[in-house]
């Protein structure tokens, strides 16, 4: 532990660095006030004991200069005046105090305590702070939390990883950061879309033939990201089975075995066990890929991150456009955290998009994220079916029924009112997220 001792008297200076000898602690010394400043942001102390008597100046107003050092560090405070000196340190921040004279043992006791006591303090601060970023990574919610915690563990080994999730989770992200952290980072990361590929296409992509070499030959002493695997046919799955299983693979034409120097990661949106239980997905390749499983939360599930990826999207936006970073009124910033986002991270990155390149006001209100939100929800359905109007050879008796929209904004607005106005607790009652009611009521605008 860096340790700085500040007194004005150089034999005393010494003496004391002879009494941390053996101590562990790495002592510099310095005997003024304005040595002390200027030592303070190049060594970066840890432990810091301090002469309140100087010959330039208080010892105790280096307190004030406690706030350029990353983390505090430790103090206590020497003097020869008694309890009031003592009293005083203590209030101006100081950690413990010594009455001068004192014995080596003294000084050593009281030094490695503080020390002690600051190590300790350090590891609670390290525990307590919640990450904001790890790799490509974002986020702060205990879901991503965990996410972090098992990246960094997947990183530590050359297990085959298995990352799980909706479309637009951050799957890729996650296999990046889990490459970028581990051994073979300095190698290629490179990515085999499964969704694109038939059997026959998969073998010559990964192997290669006599013109051209496949994709495993090219994330050598890298990672092999195998994406949307459950995508792969039953044949195209055989084919990597054989390369999981014995590391080896034949070249398209070939009968040569060549060792496969890869680390493989596989991503799937959908639930692999049912795929399995269905029959889509082999059993032996199942278990094979499913050694270390990643869950990658959708956004619904991590609410408490939305600000922190919008303000990213925002400033990234803003950076690439070359535009002031827009800011968000309250109202909007509520907004976009009430929405579910469907889309996941990548439908919030397009609506953060559309907000900076769309919006002429540097301050992003709640009508324009509902315009967007609108027009990402249109993007992300998947089935492509679309609402008819009624024409004129309809039935006379289908005027009688209402459209559902209005059934459903007379039964919002008449919950609004007997909840006296809260949105909130009409929500509880409906039994439906307050952002759907949000959404809703915004939409009734246009109709």
């Amino acid at each position: 532990m860096k340790t700085l001792i500040v007194e004005d008297s150089a034999t005393l200076c010494a003496i004391y660095s002879q009494y941390l000898d053996g101590s562990g602690l790495d002592v510099t010394a310095v005997e003024t006030l304005g040595s002390a400043r200027e030592t303070l942001v190049e060594l970066n102390p840890q432990l810091i004991l301090l002469d309140i008597e100087l010959p330039d100046g208080n010892g105790l107003d280096l307190m004030d200069d406690l706030w350029r050092v990353t983390p505090r560090p430790a103090v206590v405070v020497m003097t020869g005046h008694g309890a009031d000196y003592a009293e005083q340190a203590i209030k101006s921040g100081a950690d413990d105090f010594l009455n001068k004279p004192f014995d080596a043992a003294r000084l050593r006791v009281t030094l490695l305590n503080a020390a002690d006591k600051q190590k300790l303090t350090q590891q609670v601060q390290t525990l307590s702070v919640k990450r904001e970023r790890l790799g490509p990574l974002r986020g702060q919610s205990p879901a991503m939390q965990t996410v972090f915690e098992t990246v960094e563990s997947l990183a530590g080994t050359l297990a085959t990883a298995f990352v799980m999730g909706e479309s637009g989770t951050g799957k890729e992200l996650a296999a990046r950061a889990i490459h970028q952290l581990s051994a073979r980072a300095p190698g290629p990361f490179v990515i085999v879309d499964c969704a694109a590929l038939a059997a026959d296409q998969l073998e010559r992509a990964l192997f290669g033939d006599a013109q051209s070499g496949g994709l495993v030959a090219e994330a050598a002493a890298g990672t092999l990201f195998l994406d949307e695997v459950c995508s792969l046919s039953f044949d195209a799955q055989s084919t990597l089975l054989r390369l999981i299983q014995h590391g080896t693979y034949r070249s398209v034409g070939s009968s040569q075995e060549v060792a496969a120097d890869v680390r493989i990661i596989a991503s799937t949106n959908r639930d692999p066990l049912f795929e399995m239980r269905e029959g889509r997905l082999r059993e032996d390749l199942y278990y094979r890929l499913h050694v270390v499983p990643l869950r990658m939360p959708p956004v619904r599930e991590r609410s408490d991150d939305v600000l922190l990826l919008t303000r990213g999207f925002l400033a990234q936006v803003a950076e690439e456009e070359g535009k002031v970073a827009s800011q968000l009124s309250d109202a909007a910033a509520q907004a976009l955290q009430h929405y579910s986002w469907p889309g996941n991270v990548r439908q919030l990155e397009n609506a953060i998009r559309q907000l900076v390149l769309l919006g002429p006001a540097e301050e992003i209100d709640e009508a324009a994220v509902y315009r967007v939100i609108s027009g990402t929800e249109i993007a992300v359905e998947t089935d492509g079916a679309s609402e008819h109007s009624a024409g004129p050879g309809d039935s006379e008796s289908d005027a009688a029924i209402e459209p559902l929209w209005i059934t459903e904004k007379k039964a919002i607005e008449a919950a609004i009112a007997a909840c006296d106005g809260s949105v909130n607790r009409a929500a509880k009652q409906l039994q439906v997220a307050p952002s759907t009611i949000y959404r809703k009521i915004q939409s009734w605008k246009g109709q």
